[in-house]
């Protein structure tokens, strides 16, 4: 799933895994995984446009690809890490790894398509290049 053809600065964060992250089955449920990506994609997001920049876009998932390799545990310090891949028109293809901070398995790795939007119109919006600028390379 992973793709390293597009040279990127890869952004990182730490979360905990919480008791309210835990199913049934005693481990983090398949759902918070999912939660984690989008968190990690936000975070980015978020970095990369501070407050008073970011209004002028909304971004929409299209698609999520998820795949899970091991469980994860409460207590468990965990790092997202993302990535930009294609930018085409509108969309912008983005991968997320998620993996144990201890001994840095690889618990889950994402592709998600995002569709980035006009706030007004709400209708798809192409990417421009100073936003392609912002997501591939860090901040500062």
């Amino acid at each position: 799933m992973e793709n390293n053809s597009t040279p990127a600065f890869r952004f990182s964060r730490t979360f905990t895994v919480t008791e309210a992250d835990i199913d049934e089955l005693g481990h983090a449920n398949n759902v918070q995984y999912v939660r984690w990506v989008q968190d990690t994609a936000g975070a980015h997001w978020l970095t990369a446009y501070p407050l008073g920049e970011r209004e002028a876009y909304i971004w929409v998932v299209l698609e999520h690809r998820v795949r899970y390799h091991r469980p994860s545990f409460a207590g468990e310090e965990l790092r997202g890490i993302t990535w930009i891949g294609e930018i085409r028109g509108a969309q912008c293809q983005r991968f997320v790894r998620i993996e144990r901070v201890s001994d840095g398995v690889l618990l889950c790795e994402a592709e998600t398509q995002w569709v980035l939007l006009d706030p007004k119109s709400q209708r798809p919006k192409r990417i421009e290049e100073a936003v392609v600028k912002r997501l591939w390379g860090p901040v500062g």
